[in-house]
């Protein structure tokens, strides 16, 4: 389960069986949710979020953060998934430390 990025408490990653669409679990503060990134023509058009099973779900404030993270490095999760999936490559955690 790869951490793709570690982002002033947040972590979001990948889980090794994953499937599509493209998404990331995001975990903070003991709770977890998973945002897909819904794609059309290579642009977003909108991030799902959908609760963890067996997880308790990120609250609305974290929700906004990470809403936010994802949908200004979509692109840059894209290219993670792409590297680890299917050209079965490692990736390593990128550490932001600035709010974005």
């Amino acid at each position: 389960m790869p951490v793709i990025y570690k982002y002033l408490g947040y972590y979001f990653r990948f889980y090794s069986n994953e499937h599509e669409p493209i998404h990331v679990h995001v975990q903070a503060n003991g709770r977890e949710s998973i945002m897909e990134l819904i794609m059309s023509n290579n642009q977003l058009q909108k991030v799902n979020v959908r609760p963890k099973r067996g997880a308790e779900p990120l609250n609305a404030k974290e929700l906004a953060i990470a809403r936010e993270f994802v949908e200004k490095y979509y692109l840059n999760i894209i290219e993670k998934w792409i590297r680890y999936f299917v050209r079965k490559q490692n990736i390593r955690t990128t550490v932001i430390t600035k709010k974005i």
